[in-house]
């Protein structure tokens, strides 16, 4: 039993390494892609100081902050889905089916309604108004899928978080009439997945919350093993299931909402990076987690990178490319899933 663990603890790390490999060479790429192209050898060059002006500007003002952006954000709504599919048993959740990404432009754009204009709005109260919508319509969800002494139910936690988000939607559609047509266009943008937080302040916005929650969801990861077990064997083992599924969802939430209002409503990255993971390391959190992780990084940063190079100068939401990937993956999953 030993050996085995080695053998898994060993190959979970091969594989971590593999992919932060490959997030490190779509990065390289990334810096070389985009409408003013850069030579490797320029960016090489750039990097040590000894670049031009304007491509100081491109790698360090355009692009960098937007790559590091890109990554970060599938990290987090990777996590953020491999805590919803854990807590609730359902290996359809995710954060955009489940309507948080919808939470999350609500109140992003309720406060673009009454806000003067766009250009002024703190960018590091956005994550926290994401976190409020975000976290009201989760409580939402919790409250209609819950049933007593049986916990959440997948079933009913997929169909409502489905019809909420219908239901959202719905609302801002309605809302989009008193916008102004900048405040229209910044939404259009949002809700389409565009990463439009594209500078450094977007980089100090989002670090925050990634560097309190991360940390935090990691070191629940033998909680969710147990939680994995089912209502009544965690209950048996000593674990306060409805209080260690509030504090994940939580903390899922706050990793969502957070990544969304600078990213946009990009889905699927949260339903696509820990199945991936999983099929890679296997059901333990402990491994699961950062895998999944790293497996959102890499989908964000090279969707982004196809999103700017496919069709340049025009450029393809993020949300789109995600999309594209996600849609039949989330189709192939309602086939084989019992729900």
């Amino acid at each position: 039993m030993e050996s085995l663990d080695r053998q898994r603890r060993n190959r979970s790390m091969m594989i971590m390494g593999i992919l932060t490999m490959l997030i490190f060479i779509v990065l390289v790429v990334s810096m070389n892609t985009g409408y003013a192209r850069l030579s490797p050898l320029e960016v090489l060059s750039t990097l040590f100081g000894y670049g031009s002006a304007k491509q100081e500007l491109i790698l360090f003002e355009f692009r960098l902050p937007r790559i590091i952006i890109s990554v970060w954000i599938g990290a987090g709504l990777a996590v953020s889905g491999c805590i919803m599919q854990g807590v609730s048993r359902n290996a359809l959740a995710d954060p955009g089916i489940l309507g948080i990404h919808a939470g999350a432009g609500l109140a992003i754009m309720l406060f673009l309604t009454f806000f003067p204009t766009t250009a002024a709005a703190p960018i590091f109260v956005l994550p926290v108004l994401a976190f409020i919508g975000a976290g009201l319509t989760a409580v939402l969800i919790y409250v209609l899928a819950y049933k007593r002494y049986k916990g959440l139910s997948p079933t009913r936690l997929l169909l409502t978080g489905i019809a909420v988000a219908a239901g959202i939607s719905a609302a801002m559609i309605v809302l989009t009439v008193r916008l102004a047509p900048d405040k229209f266009q910044f939404l259009a943008t949002w809700m389409a997945g565009s990463i439009w937080g594209t500078d450094w302040k977007h980089v100090w916005a989002l670090l925050p919350w990634l560097l309190v929650l991360l940390p935090y969801v990691f070191m629940k990861a033998q909680t969710m093993n147990i939680l994995n077990l089912g209502y009544e064997p965690s209950l048996g083992l000593g674990i306060d299931v409805s209080r260690e599924q509030l504090k994940l969802l939580a903390a899922g939430v706050a990793l969502a909402a957070s990544c969304v209002a600078v990213s946009g409503g990009i889905g699927f990255v949260g339903l696509i990076g820990p199945h991936l993971a999983r099929r890679l390391v296997g059901p333990r959190h402990q491994f699961l987690l950062p895998v999944s992780a790293l497996t959102g990084g890499l989908l964000i940063v090279v969707a982004d990178t196809l999103g700017r190079s496919l069709f340049a100068p025009v450029e393809i939401p993020t949300g789109i490319i995600t999309a594209v990937i996600g849609a039949p993956y989330f189709l192939y999953l309602m086939a084989r899933t019992k729900v």
